[in-house]
């Protein structure tokens, strides 16, 4: 309440926000500026071949790499103003490659995503501990809580990568290919927890390589293609099979099942094109 009794007006949910964006890739061409944003409630998946920049495009979100151009605004404030624990509270990155050997738990390695939250010396609440637990359960890893990080298989560290961003708890969520690794029923239910934490507020980006993963699960995407051109907007809008296969550079087809489409690339009985530039791909 303010001091005339009337309802003070609720915050605004921190959104993530490009403006006049320019990748800095060394060896490639900037390409056209980007600009989008992330709400509260979205899903979207960043999609691209190798080395388009990908990864680098969510280290430049996260503050890790300076852009080219442009400037990242998180919650309306330049990234650059903010202090790192003041962005670790409010953005969580999931690496796709981590240096996770270290002689830690699982319970142990997981809780280090409260850590934005605590002083140097400063003991895990009980809140803290509430949300470790709630994370390994998500994630499937209560049974592994005890074990070393190190004696896991590449999936299940994967899982414990997950599990530490969603006991950070943050509002923003750049997930560097979070199916990496994951068997078919890991892949399901990693995607299905994002959906869920997007419902309840988070906004979220994530690297993909799946086609069909953000088709079916990502209310927007951006394409990145390799001479620097993006597009961006709603699946419904943005997937279509011409930029898909201009993209890729890969004839493809699209079906329907359970209400969302599944791409397939074609297989050619006649020799493949020689021409694999990018005007080859364009379609009228």
């Amino acid at each position: 309440m303010n001091r005339r009794g009337a309802k003070a007006p609720e915050a605004k949910a921190p959104r993530l926000e490009a403006e006049g964006l320019k990748l800095a890739i060394p060896g490639r061409s900037a390409g056209g500026a980007m600009e989008f944003a992330l709400e509260p409630g979205q899903v979207w998946g960043v999609l691209g071949p190798n080395g388009v920049g990908k990864t680098t495009l969510l280290h430049t979100l996260a503050g890790l790499t300076a852009p080219r151009t442009g400037r990242v605004c998180l919650d309306g404030q330049p990234l650059g103003s903010l202090r790192r624990r003041s962005i670790a509270r409010r953005l969580g990155l999931l690496f796709q490659e981590r240096m996770d050997g270290f002689p830690a738990t699982v319970s142990e390695t997981v809780m280090m995503g409260r850590h934005p939250y605590l002083s140097l010396w400063q003991r895990e609440s009980l809140e803290d501990i509430e949300r470790l637990q709630s994370a390994l359960s998500a994630l499937d890893l209560e049974a592994l809580a005890s074990r070393p990080v190190s004696t896991l298989s590449g999936g299940e560290r994967q899982r414990v990568a997950l599990a530490t961003v969603l006991t950070q708890n943050p509002a923003v969520w750049l997930l560097d290919e979070p199916t990496n690794h994951l068997d078919l029923h890991h892949q399901s239910a990693v995607m299905a927890l994002i959906s869920v934490e997007a419902r309840q507020g988070r906004a979220v980006m994530m690297c993909l390589h799946d086609l069909n993963l953000a088709a079916r699960w990502c209310s927007h995407v951006l394409l990145l293609y390799p001479d620097g051109e993006a597009l961006a907007g709603r699946c419904d809008e943005v997937m279509t099979l011409g930029a898909l296969e201009r993209l890729y550079r890969q004839r493809l087809s699209v079906a329907q099942m359970d209400g969302a489409p599944v791409y397939m690339p074609r297989v050619e009985r006649a020799a493949p094109p020689t021409d694999l530039s990018d005007s080859a791909w364009r379609h009228p």
